[in-house]
């Protein structure tokens, strides 16, 4: 795995031509394997036989990882994703709640007030090039990470120093120095969070769970108290970021797309889960372990082998989602027809495993749906003719294989200025 991360989708197409399971070699000669094919990662992420729990890890177990080895914190941090069985269920109990349809629809409309806010700074220009703005930093940052920290109660004088730090905790080619120091840092920040709300409880979701650490039976450990808040911080906010990011992209540089949504003929809601399809804001997501020696797809994976979940190339694997997957394509879903799998428009679109699958699909996705939607429309009603003002192989990528976007997005609100149609066909619907 290129620790520098990049674009990942011409790799993927190799690795896909392969198989659906691929043997990887993770930074520090770690080995490993991913899971790569539609099929086989649906069986693979709800396989009985597959354990989160960092204690399934035999190179961990033997002290074969170094400490600063840059994905050891998705390994040992104390949370919901390293859990299993009954842990894994109490961990998801004390924050699921936060996540109910219900609860989620109650703040849509702080969405709409925090989406409108910041369209209104964009249009005042509050930055050094009038009418030219970083969306990402500018828009598609500040808005899951407001909504993510209003909801743990986390004050708004942390979320830079948290953004920063989660980029670092995520980060592929870091140091093993400041990969500890990220570490150090962001567990600094959060137990400050944590004391200031011990000191301050409120209704929010960070009060809910010192609740549950000390007066609730002790459902909740210390570490596990700070290994959630990290995984919410991170979770809540990066992978929306880079939701929104990957789609305005996508919808500038298939603009005849866009002019569909805006007719009527498709639906912001399917640009948010086509764009989760073809552009997956997670593309290598660290770790599971078969429990015992596994055969996925006709490939052994060995019992205790770090596997990662490949959410980017399962989201263009052909045999799944048809010839055209590697095509950012609305129509896909008002097509008829038996199915994907036997080329262009040949039924309705097969699922995304974007946003995971099986018991530890992901607890925010309605959350996460609803801000994107949220966000693009009303970005697109307000600037009808924003671009992206560079060409794609202009934009700085992240430093990660894990997370799959670009670290900039410069934008020009109101011209066209690089446009990108060669890719997809002439939408129409039947």
């Amino acid at each position: 795995m290129d620790p520098s991360g990049g674009c990942p989708h011409a790799a993927n197409a190799r690795l896909l031509a392969h198989g659906a399971v691929a043997s990887v070699i993770l930074p520090g000669e770690v080995e490993a394997m991913a899971v790569i094919g539609h099929d086989a990662l649906k069986e693979f992420l709800a396989h009985p036989d597959v354990a989160k729990g960092a204690a399934h890890f035999t190179a961990l177990r033997e002290g074969r990882i170094p400490d600063g080895w840059p994905l050891k914190t998705f390994a040992t941090v104390r949370g919901m994703t390293t859990a299993d069985g009954d842990d894994h269920r109490r961990l998801r109990s004390l924050v699921s709640k936060a996540f109910t349809a219900r609860r989620v629809e109650a703040l849509r409309g702080r969405v709409e007030e925090v989406t409108a806010e910041l369209l209104d700074k964009l249009a005042a220009g509050d930055n050094n090039a009038p009418n030219t703005v970083d969306l990402r930093e500018h828009f598609a940052l500040p808005l899951p990470m407001s909504v993510i920290c209003e909801l743990l109660g986390v004050d708004a004088e942390f979320r830079d120093r948290l953004h920063h730090l989660s980029n670092q905790v995520v980060a592929t080619d870091i140091t093993p120095e400041d990969a500890m120091a990220a570490n150090r840092d962001i567990v600094a920040v959060l137990s400050t969070v944590a004391a200031s709300r011990t000191a301050r409880p409120g209704e929010d979701l960070t009060s809910a769970l010192i609740a549950a650490r000390d007066e609730d039976g002790g459902r909740l450990s210390g570490h596990e108290l700070i290994g959630t808040l990290l995984l919410m911080i991170i979770a809540g906010h990066e992978t929306t970021l880079n939701l929104i990011t990957n789609a305005v992209r996508a919808l500038c540089r298939h603009r005849d797309h866009l002019e569909l949504v805006r007719g009527g003929g498709a639906s912001w809601s399917d640009v948010v889960e086509e764009t989760l399809r073809w552009d997956s804001p997670v593309s290598f997501f660290p770790f599971r372990y078969p429990t015992r020696d596994l055969t996925v797809d006709g490939t052994l994976i060995p019992r205790g082998t770090p596997v990662l979940a490949g959410y980017s190339a399962a989201g263009r694997d052909k045999a799944a989602h048809g010839a055209d997957a590697d095509v950012f394509d609305l129509t896909r879903y008002a097509r008829p027809g038996p199915g994907p799998g036997s080329g262009p428009g040949s039924g309705p679109a097969t699922r995304h495993l974007s946003l995971g699958h099986g018991a530890h699909f992901c607890l925010g996705s309605s959350l996460a749906r609803l801000e994107a939607t949220v966000a693009l429309e009303r970005l697109f009603a307000r600037f009808p003719d924003l671009d992206v003002a560079v060409a794609d192989e202009e934009l700085p990528r992240h430093a990660s294989f894990v997370g799959n976007s670009v670290r900039e997005l410069p934008v020009s609100l109101s011209g066209s200025l690089v446009h990108t149609n060669a890719l997809t066909p002439p939408p129409t619907l039947p």
